[in-house]
């Protein structure tokens, strides 16, 4: 198989693909991005994408109710994991990703996990493949966590959450920390997300800003590194 047409979902518009796109369009691929609740996210659109992108969001899966979009969501992930088609989901859609495989997606005991550190590796059966992060800070966004699904292979651990990405098969990879992101991006994160930075004591913009400034240049290249080889292992 070569990846040629990939379709997005996007909850917000600044969380994007980041140094993801940059990837996908060095290898020529058709990129199409759906907003959340906004856009019709057909399923047959989506069973036919060679590769389905679930984007972070600052809601929760469990929020079905206010926002029904999160049902086809999952249903989107469940069709894929269950055929063996090719998806990637970053913070919140690694969450969508672990209810599609049947697991508790909830508000984290630890509270908001936000900002740059490493990550624990996991043993695993084959050689990791994140790998190249080892040591190396990622950005941290979130505040919700998920018990690890029946089937899938834990990557990588922190010392307030133990799940923090997951492989399913040969084909699907959840990743709840951000490793798309850019410090000329990033601006807009702290712009968007003023009120949950605001919320969370002792976190301020200066202080990730200064994170973001010692981090993001060496993450951006070991994310190329790794999205590059990711994508020429599922095709």
């Amino acid at each position: 198989m070569t990846l040629k047409k990939v379709a997005v979902i996007r909850h917000v518009p600044f969380e994007d693909l980041g140094t993801l796109d940059s990837v996908l369009a060095e290898r020529h691929c058709e990129v199409t991005c759906f907003d959340s609740g906004y856009d019709h996210l057909d399923p047959n659109t989506m069973a036919e994408a060679d590769l389905v992108i679930i984007l972070g969001g600052p809601i929760g899966v469990y929020q079905v109710d206010e926002y029904p979009s999160l049902s086809d969501e999952i249903d989107i992930a469940r069709s894929r994991l269950k055929n063996g088609k090719p998806l990637l989901g970053i913070c919140l859609g690694s969450q969508i990703m672990a209810a599609a495989l049947g697991a508790r997606v909830y508000p984290g005991n630890a509270g908001k996990e936000i900002g740059w550190k490493p990550l624990s590796l996991a043993a695993t059966p084959q050689p990791n493949p994140l790998a190249d992060f080892a040591g190396s800070p990622v950005l941290h966004w979130h505040g919700d966590t998920f018990d690890l699904p029946d089937g899938a292979v834990l990557l990588a651990s922190t010392d307030l959450y133990e799940n923090q990405a997951f492989s399913y098969g040969n084909h699907a990879l959840a990743l709840q920390f951000h490793i798309e992101t850019d410090a000329r991006g990033l601006e807009r994160w702290f712009i968007g997300h003023s009120v949950e930075i605001g919320g969370v004591s002792g976190l301020d913009v200066p202080s990730i800003r200064a994170q973001t400034a010692a981090h993001a240049q060496a993450l951006g290249q070991n994310a190329k590194r790794f999205f590059t080889r990711w994508l020429q292992a599922i095709e």
